[in-house]
């Protein structure tokens, strides 16, 4: 009898991984890049055709359309492909989706401080959506490569996903209110930059010499802050799916409908106290699966210690719904205390 056979265990976990992904050929990932353009396309002809202070009524029936978009194209992995991978990705747009919500708060800081005009926010938010999709589809090839590569990545996204929700739960109270960030102070001491805002122009030509307007320094800003965001956000959704194409279409359309939530909470976001602390919770427990994952991968735990994807998808709505309601019931009671105070007064 011959020596027994032994496949490496680099061979083994790849092999598992290719079985946790979508076939997709090439011709589907051209389809749903192409379907992107065409929302981005109808975006930039319908809504900034003509710069305009978008109301909330318009902006409530962009973010349902985009939702729309979204739950049709889980539909279609659940119809076309399998439950299994639909569940993936519903919990994979969940989970960025509301990653996205509280980077609003972010947003609304820049374009507080830098004074943008209402009329033009939206095409900030657009410029600076495009620019995150480019960024996190290099990400999310990076990404894969690796987990494709190295089992051990697990390791490495889960405790950076822990020490994450541990930063946001120590450092809630410390608000940053200051938009200049250092890639902003940067721009801002190499080139000119004008006082004022020149309509949507990113520079302009004044007396002979090119200045940058602060049009393009939002720009710099609302970009450099989406990339920060991806750091975070690119190694939750690997816990939840390693499957490439579900990873960039999840954020993907977290992130088309993400300039329209912007302008329909408005100061609501501000009411969601506790979902840093929800959403810290979250990527704590990611994280906590992304490490067991790699335990399996490694056989070094029992397959029953194992966290499946329904548990994953109803622990973050389930997270989300607690965080949200109480919230608000924290926000009624301040308000009550404040007009009592006033009454009183």
């Amino acid at each position: 009898m011959g020596a027994p056979t032994t496949v490496p265990l680099q061979s083994t976990a790849l092999a598992q991984a290719q079985t946790d992904t979508l076939n997709v050929s090439w011709w589907v990932w051209a389809a749903t890049l192409a379907g992107l353009a065409v929302l981005l396309l109808i975006d930039l002809v319908i809504v900034d055709r003509k710069p305009h202070e978008v109301s909330t009524s318009e902006a409530a029936k962009w973010v349902v359309f985009y939702i729309g978009c979204a739950i049709a194209f889980g539909l279609g992995v659940w119809f076309f492909g399998d439950g299994h991978f639909a569940i993936e990705y519903f919990t994979g747009y969940i989970t960025e989706y509301s990653l996205s919500v509280d980077n609003l708060f972010i947003f609304m800081v820049i374009m507080s401080g830098f004074a943008v005009p209402a009329i033009h926010q939206h095409r900030v938010l657009l410029i600076g959506i495009v620019l995150a999709l480019v960024m996190r589809g290099i990400f999310i090839a990076v990404g894969a490569a690796l987990i494709a590569r190295f089992v051990w990545i697990f390791f490495i996204f889960g405790a950076f996903l822990i020490w994450t929700a541990l930063s946001m739960v120590r450092n809630k109270d410390d608000e940053d209110d200051d938009p200049e960030n250092a890639v902003v102070r940067w721009v801002r001491k190499l080139f000119p930059v004008t006082d004022d805002y020149h309509g949507a122009k990113s520079s302009v030509k004044i007396d002979g010499k090119r200045y940058l307007t602060p049009m393009f320094v939002v720009i710099v800003a609302i970009g450099s802050a989406d990339l920060l965001f991806a750091v975070d956000s690119i190694p939750a959704i690997f816990g939840i799916t390693q499957d490439p194409f579900l990873v960039f279409a999840a954020n993907a359309f977290a992130l088309m409908g993400l300039r329209q939530l912007y302008f329909l909470l408005g100061g609501l976001v501000n009411k969601l106290v506790y979902l840093s602390t929800g959403l810290a919770v979250i990527l704590g427990f990611i994280g906590v699966k992304l490490i067991i994952h790699a335990f399996h991968e490694y056989h070094l735990v029992p397959e029953w210690l194992e966290i499946n994807n329904w548990m994953s998808l109803g622990f973050i709505v389930l997270t989300l719904a607690i965080t949200t309601y109480l919230s608000l019931q924290k926000s009624k009671r301040d308000a009550q205390q404040v007009e009592s105070g006033t009454d009183q007064g």
